[in-house]
């Protein structure tokens, strides 16, 4: 009996957006990890081409660093040229691009009698441009790429794309609707292409992480003053049943799982990988 293993990525071509950012970077050198050959797609190819040599050094496998930006189909095609000549066909494409924004983010978390008199920290006073930059970004971000990047699956008729979703997609928190709302449609969207893209041997999964620090939530969840956690960090802790939040190693093995053919006949599903979140009544 063969025993199970990640040993059919090895030499496979991976593409992940948001590749160089601090989650991101955790799902590449656990795919490097398995010998798959990987792009890290970015707009910033300084910051790509840095975090590609440092992983490619660490574990032998090639990284390359590509720019590309999610939100222009013409890049990202150009981007596709560029990988196909140094890497060969796509086999795998990670949307792992997103984030959030001050400016889509409402200062206070609910209207009450006492802030009434400055609806700009509420819903009312939110940016549109701010919000249109957000929702685009993570669920526009997410689309574009998909449409560029799987190409070579449907011509080998086998392939995986990995969706990155959040725990925000289900339980929305308060002050960030343009990202919870992105979010959730995410989770539709990997759903939906489930469907279209099953009779061509193409699978679509998503992961739904729970609570992590990175750059892109760091002013809301820590205090810049002390380096503790904010009130509202410590909220999403205490309400996290293993009582910390994730660290970004923790998305490696549901990474894998999902991209490997160990995962096979598993299409159109969202993982949370939330700590116990989701699971937790609050009582």
């Amino acid at each position: 009996m063969q025993a199970l293993s990640f040993n059919d990525l090895k030499g496979k071509v991976c593409v992940i957006t948001g590749g160089a950012g601090v989650l991101g970077t955790a799902m590449v050198k656990a795919i490097a990890s398995v010998g798959t050959k990987i792009a890290i797609a970015d707009i910033n190819k300084e910051v790509a081409d840095k975090v590609a040599a440092e992983i490619a050094a660490e574990s032998g496998a090639e990284v390359i660093g590509v720019e590309a930006n999610v939100l222009d189909k013409s890049s990202l095609e150009a981007a596709k040229t560029e990988i196909n000549e140094k890497l060969g066909p796509i086999d795998i494409l990670i949307n792992g691009a997103g984030g959030n924004n001050p400016q889509a983010t409402t200062k206070v978390e609910t209207i009450t009698e006492d802030n009434m008199d400055k609806l700009e920290d509420t819903f009312y006073g939110l940016e549109m441009e701010g919000f249109d930059k957000v929702f685009a970004l993570n669920f526009k971000g997410t689309l574009l790429p998909t449409m560029v990047f799987t190409r070579d699956m449907l011509t080998n008729k086998k392939g995986v794309v990995l969706n990155v979703s959040s725990m925000n997609s289900y339980k929305p928190l308060t002050k960030i609707p343009a990202y919870s709302a992105a979010k959730a449609s995410i989770n539709n969207f990997t759903e939906w292409l489930s469907v279209h893209l099953a009779k061509v041997g193409i699978r679509v999964n998503a992961i739904a992480p729970g609570f992590f620090i990175t750059h892109q939530n760091r002013f809301l969840v820590m205090d810049e003053k002390t380096d503790n956690y904010s009130p509202r960090g410590q909220k999403i802790v205490d309400n996290t049943p293993m009582g910390k939040f994730g660290e970004p190693e923790d998305l490696q093995g549901a990474t894998l799982f999902l991209i490997s053919d160990v995962s096979n006949f598993i299409t159109g599903i969202v993982i949370p990988v939330d700590g116990g979140y989701s699971a937790f009544g609050g009582v």
